[in-house]
């Protein structure tokens, strides 16, 4: 049996082969996801984030739980900032996720953010891929909640959801905007705490002081990951944000929005890829000319650029 039909029947060391080579940028993985992208665009995307500290991997943890218990498949993609030495992924959320490993209908990876600028990797987005055309109903991408991979997400979900955590007083006003803009869900978590009241409060004075007419106002759910409360609401609010969604056209508008970012950043990789091998040796000669301040390096590019058919 090839790669293509196991991984169409979920068969889990073909999904963790071909989500390697799509890591490691194989010619391989063009091909197979080529035949695997009509079976995409059943699963819903979920992406979590929030500042580091949160409770964002326990929140994933307990709501993979909650999908399995209703017999969803889920897939859980953990970014992980990259080892700029090996080029992997650096902190493993598996290992606080290791009770999850054993279920059959789960499936894990830790990828590297791969230095794309801080946010996520073009192999992110094929990794949704593959667990889409694996037939997972669920699948849950949490971002390492620092640097661009926080407003990325948006680019890769359905649904967005940002956990925070009482204790952070007027800090909510310091929060970058962008982010509080992208949510879909609002987690506060360790709602046991004191202050969550306040921070809930917060939260909403900012959503009618930046009402969005285009989207559905966003929902606040209060958690306490250590002993899973409000994980069950969680689930049921990710589940009415789904229908809201596809009622109003929503999911639709979001996933062209994506298939246009993909195709735009396709465009320009493959452009790059032809540029460069193509005026190699021009490139190489203005390097040094550059270098010795003979020549600036926009009229550099231009000069190259000039020859481009």
């Amino acid at each position: 049996m090839d790669l293509v039909s196991k991984i169409l029947k979920g068969d889990k060391r073909s999904i963790a082969r071909l989500i390697t080579l799509v890591e490691e940028q194989a010619d391989e993985a063009r091909g197979i996801l080529k035949q695997l992208y009509r079976f995409t665009g059943n699963g819903v995307t979920i992406g979590i984030t929030g500042p580091p500290g949160a409770g964002k991997s326990s929140i994933v943890n307990l709501l993979a739980k909650r999908f399995r218990q209703s017999n969803k498949k889920v897939g859980i993609i953990a970014i992980d900032p990259t080892s700029p030495f090996t080029g992997g992924a650096l902190l493993g959320d598996r290992i606080r996720m290791q009770d999850l490993t054993l279920d059959e209908g789960i499936y894990i990876r830790s990828m590297g953010s791969r230095g794309a600028l801080g946010g996520l990797s073009r192999a992110s987005f094929d990794a949704v891929k593959v667990l889409d055309a694996a037939g997972m109903d669920y699948i849950i991408t949490e971002t390492v909640g620092v640097g661009q991979s926080e407003v990325d997400i948006i680019k890769l979900a359905d649904i967005v959801m940002l956990v925070l955590v009482p204790g952070m007083g007027d800090e909510i006003q310091a929060i970058k905007a962008g982010i509080m803009e992208i949510a879909d869900i609002f987690v506060v978590n360790k709602a046991d705490m004191s202050g969550s009241d306040r921070l809930v409060n917060e939260i909403k004075m900012y959503l009618d002081l930046n009402p969005d007419k285009g989207k559905i106002k966003p929902k606040i759910v209060k958690t306490v990951a250590a002993t899973g409360e409000g994980i069950e609401e969680l689930k049921n609010t990710i589940l009415e944000v789904q229908k809201q969604q596809e009622e109003v056209g929503l999911l639709a508008e979001k996933r062209k929005a994506r298939i246009n970012y993909e195709l735009r950043e396709l465009i320009r990789e493959i452009h790059m890829k032809k540029i460069v091998s193509t005026f190699e040796t021009q490139i190489d000669d203005f390097v040094e000319k550059v270098f010795k301040k003979e020549v600036d390096p926009y009229s550099a590019a231009n000069s190259i650029l000039k020859n481009l058919n």
